[in-house]
């Protein structure tokens, strides 16, 4: 299978590399960006300067491929699915945007080829995990998703450091937030419902978040009496980000906050994905909850030292496109993460990085 990738920043260059060394995968990354593509050039992947910004462009370059996977920041998920539909071939991406998603959900109507967003963390690999869960229960009170992608050692005001996207990070605390509550779908906004938590003697915070939900509302709509999905920080971080967005008023004026970020916040390698979610419900007449956490550290991958961030949301891609190369998923079509089946997911050569397994590049699975 060939596979053009639309982004060649860190998790772009992470997925390239992955796919790349399972040997199953003709890989090559655009970027507008010649410096950007250096690190993948120098590993033998091709690259191609395509603005992905410039939706003919690169429709023209996807000529000769199967797969368009999009890495690119969120606000170009609509244009770069585009070009995709246009040059027919199918889409997978990471946006956490709502809208955005709506959007490509309306492309993909009539289209013969799949178009598969959210296909990272969260949205992507919470949702499936979370749909699996509750499909145990004959009745479904409450669904809680908690994830953080956090530094291992904080140690600034924010208890934070950058691990992936700044757009994205600031999108979802500005964008409203889809929940289910009371049976009823309907929006929260970003950065309320503060709760605490504490799992293996840390102390954590949440509070809601837009996005990570992916297309669970609509599946679980009239099935569900409450639904939320919240990120996990230290204790802290929500009162400082308020500061910032609301106080100073920095939540329109984006350009403004994402220079601070950049210069004030330093990047880590050293992270932690942390997975906290609970269902409870009715099961044989009784009520009973079940629980879904995981920890994720960084550690070295395919050879390759990567951060906790770039494992989970490099390693979900990864493992849905697997499955629809292999026909497990529908190959036409808008599809939704909740379409992947945990166990299948989980057993993937991909997917076993949220078991704590070590990808093996060696390993193969058949075409």
């Amino acid at each position: 299978m060939k596979v053009a990738i639309a982004g060649a920043g860190l998790i772009g260059h992470t997925i390239a590399h992955m796919l790349r060394e399972s040997g199953d995968y003709e890989v090559a990354a655009f970027d507008r960006d010649a410096k950007a593509l250096e690190p993948l050039a120098a590993q033998g992947i091709p690259t191609a300067r395509v603005d992905s910004g410039d939706a003919a462009a690169l429709r023209g370059a996807l000529d000769g491929y199967d797969v368009l996977v999009n890495a690119l920041p969120y606000y170009l998920a609509v244009n770069v699915a585009s070009a995709a539909k246009g040059a027919g071939v199918h889409y997978f991406d990471l946006t956490e945007d709502v809208r955005a998603t709506h959007a490509i959900r309306a492309l993909a109507e009539g289209a013969d080829h799949a178009f598969m967003p959210q296909c990272g963390l969260a949205p992507g690999f919470i949702g499936i995990a979370a749909h699996a869960l509750a499909s145990r229960f004959t009745e479904i009170r409450d669904v809680k998703m908690r994830v953080g992608a956090l530094p291992q050692f904080p140690t600034n005001a924010l208890k934070y450091n950058l691990t992936w996207s700044v757009d994205g990070l600031i999108n979802e605390y500005c964008q409203p937030c889809e929940a289910i509550r009371e049976g009823r779908t309907q929006w929260v906004q970003p950065l309320e419902g503060l709760e605490h938590f504490s799992l293996d003697g840390v102390e954590y915070e949440a509070f809601n978040t837009s996005g990570g939900l992916g297309t669970l509302c609509e599946t679980l709509s009239g099935k569900v009496e409450s639904l939320d999905y919240k990120s996990v920080r230290y204790p802290g971080h929500r009162a400082l980000m308020q500061f910032l967005l609301e106080d100073l008023r920095l939540s329109s004026d984006r350009d403004t906050l994402k220079s601070i970020m950049r210069r004030s916040v330093p990047a880590t390698e050293q992270d932690v994905v942390l997975i906290f979610m609970t269902v409870t419900g009715m099961r044989n007449g009784q009520l009973v909850q079940e629980v879904f956490t995981r920890k994720i550290f960084a550690k070295t991958v395919c050879g390759v030292p990567m951060s906790a961030i770039q494992i989970t949301t490099a390693g979900a891609m990864c493992a849905v496109l697997d499955l629809f190369r292999e026909k497990h998923l529908p190959q036409a079509g808008f599809v939704r993460q909740e379409q992947v089946q945990l166990q299948q997911f989980l057993a993937n050569r991909f997917g076993q990085v949220y078991e704590g397994a070590t990808l093996d590049s060696r390993a193969k699975v058949p075409a």
